[in-house]
């Protein structure tokens, strides 16, 4: 799996850049448990299917979701309303699809609509028991902080 995480952090920096104006640090990858629940109030999740199994989520504070709303469409917003919704779902959507480009050398990947978790606290739940799941933290120049998380295994065995 550690092989299929460097085009999730390339293609996470080249999209906050492009999208928000905005550089992103990585820092280091980690594997989570199934159970572990971070502190999030957010997480936009896209199940990943084909020749690889698995599934993407970005999980953030409602702060950085509202910021980042605000940055794509020019609006203040306050609380964590469709518009906010829509936009941490557009933001996973372009981050899988490019990822999806970037892994096509390896396998075909066919990637599902976002599908939105909204509570402190909440708890994914990944598909396939059997893959184990990547934390990758990013830092925004002011501090705040989100993570990508990865669960994917390739089904032709590679």
């Amino acid at each position: 799996m550690e092989k299929y995480i460097e085009p999730f952090i390339a293609v996470c920096a080249s999209v906050f850049k492009d999208f928000l104006g905005c550089r992103l640090e990585a820092g280091y990858p980690f594997f989570v448990t199934r159970a572990q629940t971070q502190d999030w109030d957010l997480s936009a999740l896209i199940g990943l299917s084909g020749e690889a199994e698995g599934a993407v989520a970005l999980s953030l504070k409602t702060e950085l979701a509202l910021a980042i709303t605000g940055k794509l469409t020019g609006k203040t917003h306050t609380y964590l309303d469709e518009e906010v919704i829509d936009a941490v779902g557009e933001i996973v959507n372009i981050i899988a699809g490019n990822v999806k480009q970037k892994l096509e050398e390896h396998f075909n990947l066919v990637i599902s609509l976002p599908s939105i978790i909204k509570g402190r606290g909440h708890e994914i739940i990944w598909p396939g028991s059997h893959i184990r799941i990547m934390c990758i933290p990013f830092t925004l120049p002011e501090g705040r902080i989100f993570h990508l998380s990865v669960a994917i295994s390739s089904v032709k065995g590679n």
